[in-house]
């Protein structure tokens, strides 16, 4: 999630866990541990798929911030002697820290809780920024600095209902699976992998991605459609051209579970991550070999291609869909990509 919803979700965990002894200097040192884990960013690993696959890593471990709580509050502790006892403030550090990964495993990316283990945790039920989950916490921590001597209180009221919203995002995503399964069962989709996402900002929209081979098929659905049926449009996936993959290429589809499209424009091969995104913007896309003037491929380290700007237009079409007007649909897409919706028989099937 962003940092201003980890610091929020930071304040209001230290001052409903400090009860009477809330204060602003607790706030504000809970915000601080709240978006301590995302130092990582800082990290720099060589390259710009090694820095997104191990984002949210040994930071965001349970098996890491633990000790580390545990450590921070003994040091805290000794050098500024607080009103909590060592134990509760060892509970208040170690909850404002491991808060911040059990978030961030609600949204899509990925998050190693069990890190140094290689599973990766993507509950993909909310997406990085939504102001419904975060402004309840942001209101009852500013309203805490006011009535101090309500200030957990408070705190516990904004933690309630932003945790109801989470709840929420997790039943709406239930409904989606459920509306995604009845759809697929008993076409040629109907075993292959699926992944699905809210669009931005809400929990209504959700953006379906369910891969085919060399193909993808992509949906919208809306929790306010009068219809539930989906409306699937066939894009290129393409394939890797090459025998070999180098070592990053793998990684990226290790850390997308081969949610990848691979593309061979001009002289370049690029591989896109399909998860994050929406519709035809899709940010985390790389690039991995280059063809020099003997078209001999050469590979290095990969770079990251910039992202197409959001076009204006689609941001009235895509609240009008979150609305339930399904006969947008086909104006998301790229234009060159529509008349793809009826590539081949398969498509009929699927449209039904």
């Amino acid at each position: 999630m962003d940092s201003v919803t980890q610091a929020a979700l930071g304040a209001a965990v230290a001052g409903l866990i400090a009860g009477k002894k809330c204060s602003p200097k607790v706030l504000l040192a809970g915000a601080a541990l709240g978006t301590l884990p995302d130092l990582d960013v800082l990290i720099h690993y060589g390259d710009p798929v090694s820095d997104m696959v191990k984002h949210r890593g040994f930071s965001h471990s349970i098996f890491v911030l633990l000790p580390f709580s545990w450590l921070l509050a003994l040091v805290w502790q000794r050098f500024k002697p607080t009103v909590f006892s060592f134990m509760h403030l060892w509970f208040l550090v170690a909850a404002c820290l491991i808060t911040h990964p059990l978030l961030d495993s609600f949204t899509s990316y990925g998050t190693q809780l069990l890190w140094p283990l290689s599973a990766s945790i993507a509950v993909s039920s909310i997406f990085i920024i939504d102001p419904i989950y975060t402004v309840p916490l942001v209101v009852m921590v500013l309203a805490s600095l006011l009535w101090r001597e309500k200030g957990a209180k408070l705190c516990g009221i904004g933690l309630g209902l932003s945790s109801l919203y989470l709840t929420w995002s997790v039943v709406a995503l239930s409904m989606v699976e459920n509306r995604v399964e009845n759809q697929l069962v008993g076409t040629p989709l109907e075993a292959q992998p699926v992944f699905i996402a809210p669009t931005p900002l809400n929990t209504v929209l959700w953006r379906i991605v369910v891969l085919d081979g060399d193909t993808y098929w992509e949906g919208l659905t809306s929790l306010l459609d009068d219809n539930p049926h989906i409306d699937f449009i066939a894009k290129d996936r393409g394939k890797w051209p090459l025998q070999d993959k180098p070592q990053h290429l793998l990684m990226l589809e290790q850390f997308t579970q081969d949610f990848v499209k691979y593309q061979h424009i001009e002289n370049r091969l690029t591989a896109t991550d399909l998860r994050l995104g929406v519709a035809q913007y899709l940010p985390f896309s790389f690039q991995f070999a280059q063809q020099n003037t003997g078209h001999e491929w050469q590979f290095g380290l990969p770079i990251a291609i910039e992202s197409p700007n959001v076009r204006i237009k689609h941001v009235p079409a895509l609240w009008l869909r979150l609305l339930g007007n399904q006969a947008i649909d086909a104006n998301l897409c790229h234009e060159a990509e529509c008349p793809k919706l009826e590539r081949s028989a398969q498509a009929a099937i699927i449209a039904g």
